[in-house]
């Protein structure tokens, strides 16, 4: 039987933690332009309504976008992702609350971003030291939406049950991930409204993250 003193918590990086600068609508218009210029998307395909992430699953279903064609499409999304991250601040509170849960809880981060740009700005901004996983895009198998890295970080701790686990971010499609892995969801942030336009359901919102001891104990997580 899982261990149910055991608590996971699995965090989004851009504006969840940090206070990121990348530009994703330039970021999804350049890999847009690569994969309408070779054909994986259709001229008139409606791209920004999309996600970078969305927007290359496309691509692979409609498109046949190969192993090759997406890594030069990661390439172009990791150069906007090194250029936002530079200056990249922490959001407020991300520190002290993660201070606080260090060794009280599982801790585990999930980003759509390139590995090695996530744990440089983890590192510049002092806060790596409080995860006991990080998983970039390499890691997760298939981008957010896509449940997959959630599963994989499941798999990766059996001892804690899957009532056990929570997840915390600002954006639609890690709702969605969440959701499809079987966790329970926090929204941080004002993207309430647009995360229930796509059929997310968070089970409570937070505006800061200093919110989130309380919240735990709500929900019957107490650390």
């Amino acid at each position: 039987m899982a261990d149910r003193s055991l608590t996971g918590l699995i965090f989004d990086m851009d504006n969840t933690l940090l206070r990121s600068t990348i530009d994703f609508p330039a970021m999804k218009g350049a890999v847009a332009a690569y994969l309408t210029e070779r054909g994986h998307i259709e001229a008139d395909f409606g791209w920004t309504a999309h996600t970078t992430s969305t927007l290359l699953a496309h691509a692979e279903a409609f498109g046949g976008l190969s192993a090759a064609g997406y890594e030069e499409a990661m390439k172009i999304a990791a150069v906007h992702e090194r250029r936002g991250m530079v200056d990249a601040g922490l959001e407020p509170f991300a520190e002290e609350l993660l201070e606080l849960l260090h060794g009280q809880a599982t801790l585990v981060l999930i980003t759509n971003n390139a590995y090695e740009a996530a744990e440089e700005a983890l590192e510049r901004t002092g806060i790596g030291r409080y995860f006991d996983l990080v998983m970039g895009r390499e890691q997760q198998g298939a981008l957010k939406p896509s449940p997959a890295g959630f599963l994989k970080v499941k798999a990766h701790y059996p001892a804690i049950s899957d009532e056990r686990w929570l997840s915390i971010g600002d954006s639609w499609i890690d709702g969605q991930a969440s959701a499809e892995a079987g966790i329970p969801f926090v929204c941080y942030g004002g993207a309430l409204q647009a995360m229930e336009e796509r059929g997310v359901r968070p089970v409570a919102q937070m505006q800061r993250l200093d919110e989130l001891p309380v919240l735990l104990t709500k929900l019957g997580l107490t650390i």
